[in-house]
């Protein structure tokens, strides 16, 4: 598929990027090189971004011993896990579905991600890859893993569409956060966003805005959100391995006002669902980006 759909072609030529673009997606290929083969096979966990039965987006997570996660050959990937009951994700891959997939590792602050159709298999995925990429390690926090439990996982399933007292306070107290997104024709797309704790906003029990701070100029995910508004958030708490599930829709905010120190604009999130969960892994505190922007 072609490196840039329409509404990531936009957002470019409006942010004035268009020619760093152009060079950057150079690097967007199906294939799997060696070196993003050999990166995945050490993760413990990656994220996955795509519409569930009712075409919502949600971003979730699956997590294994390093090497769940393998190139089979140069356009296939092995993901060797499967969803928990209560996932919102559970039933949607159940299916063939296309997805988005960010394999992060904090340790080293690195990323990389894919794009691609993923079908069942038993204990776990198959993924047919159309985009593959590598991102810099701006705005990832350091942190090592304390801990992994396998038998930890638990879901409490969706709790309406607002935000409690609590879950707000574990939102504003974020570092990181994964974007779940789709262009106007299903492809799906996983990203990560990275700053200082207070970044992501509560401006209601149903609204959050977040700054977009200058990335690699391909745009992708405020690319998706230009033509399709539906996104999925996915918010952990590392030191517990619980995480928010949130989905709903997403808009791009390109008034001068709303900008934070750093950004190029801002989004403005509408929570329409909630889902609790807590995972095997446990990491330890956070060693903040020193290229995250201040907060004003």
């Amino acid at each position: 598929m072609a490196p840039f759909h329409s509404g990531e072609l936009a957002v470019q030529q409006r942010m004035g990027q268009a020619h760093i673009a152009e060079r950057v997606g150079r690097m967007v290929r199906p294939e799997i090189p060696a070196v993003a083969a050999d990166f995945l096979a050490e993760q413990p966990m990656v994220v996955l971004g795509a519409a569930d039965e009712h075409g919502r987006l949600w971003a979730s997570q699956l997590a294994g011993p390093p090497g769940f996660v393998h190139a089979v050959d140069d356009e296939t990937i092995a993901v060797e896990a499967t969803f928990a009951p209560g996932d919102p994700l559970r039933t949607a891959l159940a299916s063939p579905a296309r997805i988005g997939m960010i394999a992060l590792q904090p340790q080293r602050r690195r990323r990389m991600r894919l794009n691609g159709r993923a079908e069942p298999v038993a204990g776990g995925l198959r993924i047919r890859t159309d985009q593959v990429y590598s991102n810099c390690p701006k705005y990832i926090s350091r942190r090592q893993i304390q801990a992994y439990d396998p038998g930890d996982t638990e879901f409490e399933g969706r709790q309406g569409t607002e935000l409690d007292p609590a879950q707000q306070a574990a939102i504003a107290a974020a570092d990181t956060f994964f974007v779940a997104s789709a262009d106007a024709d299903g492809n799906a797309d996983a990203s990560h966003r990275g700053g200082n704790p207070g970044f992501l906003r509560v401006l209601s029990p149903t609204r959050l805005r977040w700054p977009d701070y200058q990335g690699n100029s391909m745009f992708m995910t405020l690319g998706n959100l230009a033509v399709d508004p539906r996104c999925g958030l996915l918010i952990p708490d590392w030191t517990t391995g619980g995480a928010l599930q949130l989905t709903g829709t997403a808009e791009l905010n390109w008034e001068s006002g709303t900008f934070a120190v750093g950004s190029q604009c801002s989004i403005d999130f509408t929570v329409t669902g909630v889902v609790a969960s807590r995972g095997p892994l446990r990491w330890g505190p956070a060693e903040l980006s020193p290229v995250n922007p201040p907060l004003a």
